[in-house]
């Protein structure tokens, strides 16, 4: 598993045609936080979440959503943690090309500074009757 920051995940994300985002956090932080705005990139954002105990329900939709296991695929969350799990999982699964998005979507304390905080483009995406 290869680890990223989150400007450096923009950066794959944007050169690089076989490169897949998968943001595992929950509808209600991609509503109330944000969601990565992939409109600038060659593929949009695979929304699927990691809940710990639902591994295998996940690496269904996962295998469904990305069906080429050699594509290269950064997994984001909040701060780097639930991804880091998502990313071993795929692997472990057979994707041959994982990154973890250390800083995610809005860790200030780690190595980067996280997705939204670094000024990367990002919208909000409402919960559905809202």
């Amino acid at each position: 598993m290869k680890v990223l920051t989150a400007k450096q995940a923009w950066d794959v994300l944007a050169n690089e045609a076989d490169s897949i985002l998968v943001d595992v956090r929950t509808p209600v932080e991609w509503a109330e936080i944000g969601l990565p705005d992939s409109s600038a990139l060659p593929r949009p954002v695979v929304c699927l979440t990691w809940q710990p105990g639902l591994e295998q329900m996940f690496l269904e939709g996962l295998l469904n959503a990305v069906p080429d296991q050699n594509s290269r695929v950064l997994f984001l969350c909040r701060s780097g943690m639930r991804s880091h799990n998502a990313a071993l999982l795929a692997e472990h699964a057979g994707y041959a090309d994982v990154s973890n998005i250390v800083d995610g979507f809005e860790d200030k304390h780690g190595p980067g500074t996280g997705w939204r905080a670094g000024g990367l483009p990002f919208v909000h995406m409402p919960l559905s009757g809202s």
